[in-house]
């Protein structure tokens, strides 16, 4: 697989997942917390709706460094990215990132405590097993056999 179909593959499986945990860090701790990701590859970013109000701003004014986790546990696939955020108070990117989902949290997209939450990645790692059943079948086979069992592709990949 070529670096461009390691990257188109690595943004379709986290379109595929949608959630992730966003990690930030407050001090020496790590914080993470799930969110709904816009993904806007022609921009080479990750978007996130997100409180005015929330640790997460704090954290990200005082350290810009972030961790996306994206996993479908179901199907063996896992995302990990790196990169650099930043919140803004883009009404108009607000009003089109706005969807149903967010009404769990505010009542419209005029409400002044939405911001959005941009995250330029940097990297990413992925593993894309074959699947629960057959990750396990192959782990068995390889403990048996002592060898090492094919899970599927991992790939780091510059984004």
């Amino acid at each position: 697989m070529s670096d461009h179909d390691k990257t188109d593959h690595v943004w379709k499986l986290m379109k595929k997942i949608g959630f992730c945990m966003l990690a930030t860090k407050d001090g020496a701790e790590i914080r993470g917390r799930p969110m709904a990701a816009h993904l806007e590859r022609d921009e080479h970013a990750i978007y996130f709706l997100t409180d005015a109000d929330s640790h997460k701003d704090d954290e990200i004014e005082r350290d810009p460094h972030v961790g996306l986790f994206f996993a479908d546990a179901g199907d063996q696939k896992y995302v990990s990215v790196t990169g650099r955020a930043a919140v803004s108070n883009d009404r108009a990117k607000i009003k089109e990132l706005w969807s149903t989902p967010a009404k769990a949290w505010w009542d419209d997209p005029e409400d002044p405590a939405i911001r959005v939450l941009k995250i330029t990645p940097n990297d990413a790692q992925y593993w894309d097993s074959p699947g629960t059943v057959v990750s396990y079948i192959k782990m068995l086979s390889a403990a048996v056999s002592s060898s090492r069992p094919d899970m599927g592709d991992n790939e780091k990949v510059k984004l």
